[in-house]
């Protein structure tokens, strides 16, 4: 824990420096130090995380209690296998980011942004998301959860002359704290029946089954109401379908290098809470069934939500964004199916549904943090990310199109990249529906296994869609034909999540043991289940070490035959020919294909659920000149029923101001009022 410790140290040192410079004059002088300082700090930080994760026994527990003083509970912290994993995408993307963000942001006038204040609000977030996969107090856990919710409101309000920012940095907000008032709630709940705030003596639900059995009382009804309130709570963090509204506001709202840090890494706490809640709520194997299913359909219909609403969309951030509600659904899914197979007694569904969870949280951070910070080079080389406008380059942007092609192949499940694995796990776990006792369970895991396959379809679709529009053809606008090429200077960051993305999946055998450690030790199986399913494990490591041998070897053959084309062409002419040639030298961008068109077989299926709506206007007459169609994909569960509550919590609020008036006899009445109606209160009692 000293290393991890040391990590914080810098994080928290750094932000200190960048909170000075925030509050001096802005100018570029000061703008660059801020950049400076905040980048060198976070490399410093996170490197050390990376080895304070690396140095102590992934299988061990590490423990330590901070000599600071709270008025309920204690600083206490703690490192075990399941907190490293997740700190493995909090510190590697923290350091990516934080390098691309130096980058893109050194052109940045300090009249309009406060780079000190933004490199401070940088490090809060790294800061707060650290101490919350490892906080063990449940007072503490709170503190940290609330600075890793606030820091991204500053973050993700970056560019706040736009009214657009401000709205989804607000929606943001509200949302944070909606969830945070059902977390407030669970603690609180779990702090009256338990008598203990510290979540080490409450994992494994030993203590609670304890209380509630000194109590008299099975306690079904209590044990409902903590898994509701945690899930509403850490689901809203997840970005878990209905309250996945924040996300696709805010992605395209931030910054990219903030964008992909909060699609890796923050989203990934709230399915952390989620399974830590799960493990404190009930011991191995006593959780009720309904749990798991409850799970499995809710990951389900977020999943296929989320990537039938990314296939509807035009702008390249916001696709990603729902991207990343229906990954979360995917790893929610996994969960889900996990607890099923241990409440009814298969080892093989149970440790391949948590290890797939798990597994696939790892590579769904590497591939999107690549994605989105791509789509920050998009951004930056032509000024928008509306992919009717772009097109044409992979010709302009060679390394740009290579590294989002690598982002794309992986996150559409293709091998040999890590995306393949992840979902080959959970799918693995999902085929032995047919050993189960009952045929509703069979049926029931074998739907979902088809819905499985269905999102992996769509998803493919989706990322040649997005790829193709993108990046081939011909530029749909002067701004994509007028880019220049990018230098290796400036996307060197994005290739560190690439290699990752091909790491995970030429290693996969190896980064599957660890999110099955992980797994065995934050939910683990009962005595009776326990060799059963080591024997599951040593059979999905086989496999996915000939998946690995397989794909390393094409890749390799790929390699070859690219190196020998290249050596048989060196000396001979290659002509190129427009795209869409085939014969007819008149073609332009306008008969390629456009977003609205590559989705439209998709549409003519799942219209209503990806809320399309078309709009077509032709001028009057018999023979029309021109006309013009948009079609559009509002998100109506935010239309119809979070809009409505956001504003209706602005008006309380900006009603309660009435109150802050400024006159200080009023106050003291409002005191006076106060301390009466105590002792009313206390005389009654």
């Amino acid at each position: 824990m000293f290393l991890f410790i040391t990590a914080i140290g810098i994080l928290a040192a750094t932000a200190a420096l960048c909170a000075m410079l925030a509050v001096r004059p802005p100018s570029k002088a000061t703008g660059r130090a801020a950049s400076m300082v905040g980048v060198l700090g976070a490399f410093a930080g996170c490197l050390t995380g990376l080895c304070a994760v690396a140095s102590g026994p992934w299988a061990g527990y590490e423990s330590l209690r901070l000599p600071l003083a709270l008025p309920i509970g204690s600083c206490a912290l703690g490192m075990d296998a399941l907190s490293r994993l997740f700190l493995l995408p909090v510190f590697g993307l923290g350091l990516v980011c934080a390098a691309a963000g130096g980058i893109a942001l050194r052109h940045e006038e300090p009249e309009r942004h406060n780079l000190g204040a933004h490199w401070f609000f940088f490090h809060m977030l790294l800061i707060g998301l650290a101490l919350v996969m490892t906080a063990r107090d449940a007072v503490l856990f709170m503190l940290a959860w609330e600075i890793m919710s606030l820091a991204p409101f500053f973050l993700i309000d970056f560019n706040d002359g736009d009214s657009k920012v401000r709205d989804a940095s607000w929606v943001y907000l509200v949302a944070a704290h909606l969830g945070a008032v059902a977390l407030m709630a669970f603690f609180t709940l779990l702090w009256q029946t338990t008598g203990d705030t510290s979540l080490d003596a409450l994992q494994g639900g030993a203590v609670l089954a304890r209380t509630l059995e000194q109590m008299g009382q099975a306690g079904p009804g209590l044990l409902t109401a903590l898994f509701v309130l945690a899930l509403a709570g850490f689901g809203a963090k997840a970005g878990l379908a209905p309250l996945h509204v924040w996300l696709p506001e805010a992605h395209p709202a931030a910054p990219s290098h903030v964008s992909a840090l909060l699609s890796g890494a923050m989203i990934n706490a709230g399915f952390y809470g989620i399974i830590r809640s799960v493990g404190m709520l009930a011991p191995a194997g006593a959780a009720p069934e309904w749990w798991g299913w409850a799970l499995l359909i809710l990951g389900l219909a977020t999943a296929l939500m989320g990537i039938l609403k990314a296939t509807a969309q035009s702008n390249l951030k916001r696709l990603l964004a729902y991207s990343s509600v229906e990954n979360m659904g995917l790893m929610v899914m996994g969960l889900g199916t996990g607890l099923i197979g241990q409440t009814c007694g298969n080892a093989w569904i149970a440790v391949l549904g948590f290890s797939g969870a798990l597994l696939h949280m790892l590579n769904h951070s590497a591939f999107k943090g690549l994605l989105f910070l791509c789509a920050g080079e998009v951004l930056h080389a032509t000024g928008t990310v509306r992919m009717q406008y772009l097109g044409g380059l992979q010709k302009r942007l060679p390394r740009l199109g290579a590294l989002f092609a690598v982002g794309a192949a992986a996150i559409a499940c293709l091998p040999p990249f890590n995306g393949f694995t992840g979902e080959l796990v959970l799918g693995l776990s999902l085929l032995d529906a047919p050993a189960l006792f009952g045929v509703e369970r069979q049926v029931g895991l074998l739907l979902a296994l088809a819905g499985l396959a269905c999102i992996s379809g769509l998803a493919a679709a989706l990322y040649a869609k997005a790829y193709g529009i993108v990046f081939l053809g011909e530029p749909r606008s002067l701004q994509a034909a007028s880019v220049h090429p990018l230098s290796w200077r400036t996307l060197w960051p994005l290739a560190l999540p690439a290699a990752a993305c091909l790491a995970g999946g030429l290693a996969a055998p190896w980064f599957f043991d660890l999110a099955a450690g992980a797994a065995q030790s934050a939910l683990p199986m009962p005595q009776v289940l326990q060799q059963a399913g080591l024997a599951g494990l040593a059979q999905a490591h086989t496999s996915l070490a000939a998946v690995a041998k397989i794909g390393g070897t094409g890749l390799a053959l790929a390699l070859v035959i690219l190196l020998v084309r290249r050596c048989l062409l060196k000396k001979r002419a290659v002509e190129s020919m427009p795209t869409w040639g085939c014969g007819f030298q008149g073609g332009s961008a306008r008969i390629q294909y456009t977003d609205a068109g590559f989705s439209e077989p998709t549409a003519k299926i799942f219209a209503p659920v990806m809320g399309l709506k078309t709009r077509l206007q032709m001028d009057d007459g018999l023979f029309s000149k021109g006309g013009q169609l948009s079609v559009t994909a509002p998100d109506r569960l935010r239309s119809g029923l979070f809009t409505p509550l956001f504003t209706a919590v602005e008006t309380i609020c900006n009603a309660c101001k009435v109150i802050q008036h400024g006159k200080i006899h009023f106050y003291i009445l409002y005191i006076l009022a106060t301390v009466v109606g105590l002792l009313v209160w206390g005389l009654r009692s």
